[in-house]
């Protein structure tokens, strides 16, 4: 597959709509940023930035069977779905302390934000990441023909420029709410509110 300006543009533009808009990462992003705040949440902000790149390449270089195989689709739908399950009960359970106020008005909290490595590792069970991968790697890299290397080693590039800066933005959206939801119930209730839509995140995936 032939890779200029032209496939640079489109891809970029791809890899954009696709990081920016809401799914399980963006969803977790927000609610650490509004209950751990920005530092606490960029090793989970760089995780995703690295882990789905990653992905990309192992899938387009060795792993496009597993593109099309239905049986690891099942597998990974389910093992995906419980772990999704899990984050969303982390994220209802996180509970701030208001007795420490942070900087600007923010609350502190109690607890462990996602790490950069299960950040990471998450990717490979988010049923948005995988079908991200599979759009991705078809329309951009030729994987109907065996994908193009060069191709799937800039589109992983792509996917880690635009990445970073789209998690960053909505972690900043958590940590505005948190200056506005200054009670600890507040921020529990919308803790409760992003678990939510992280389950509800999973009803496309699960009626596949």
């Amino acid at each position: 597959m032939s890779v200029d300006w032209t496939w640079l543009l489109s891809a970029g533009a791809f890899a954009v709509a696709m990081s920016a808009t809401p799914g399980p990462n963006n969803t977790m992003v927000v609610a650490s940023g509004a209950t751990y705040g920005f530092a606490r949440t960029l090793p989970h902000m760089l995780g995703i930035a690295a882990g789905f790149p990653v992905m990309l390449v192992v899938l387009g270089t060795a792993g496009l069977p597993l593109l099309t195989d239905l049986r690891v689709h099942a597998v990974l739908r389910w093992v995906g779905a419980a772990y999704l399950l899990w984050l969303a009960w982390r994220i209802a359970r996180a509970d701030p302390d208001p007795a420490e106020p942070a900087a600007e008005g923010s609350i502190k909290a109690g607890g462990r934000p996602l790490g950069f490595l299960q950040a990471a590792l998450f990717q490979w069970v988010n049923p948005k990441a995988w079908i991200i991968a599979a759009g991705a790697l078809a329309t951009y890299t030729g994987a109907a023909e065996g994908a193009s290397l060069t191709a799937t080693l800039l589109l992983a590039v792509l996917f880690g420029v635009v990445a970073l800066p789209c998690v960053a933005l909505w972690t900043l959206i958590g940590v505005g709410t948190a200056r506005v939801l200054r009670t600890r119930r507040a921020v529990r209730q919308f803790n409760l509110a992003m678990a939510g839509l992280l389950v509800a995140s999973l009803v496309p995936a699960l009626r596949e």
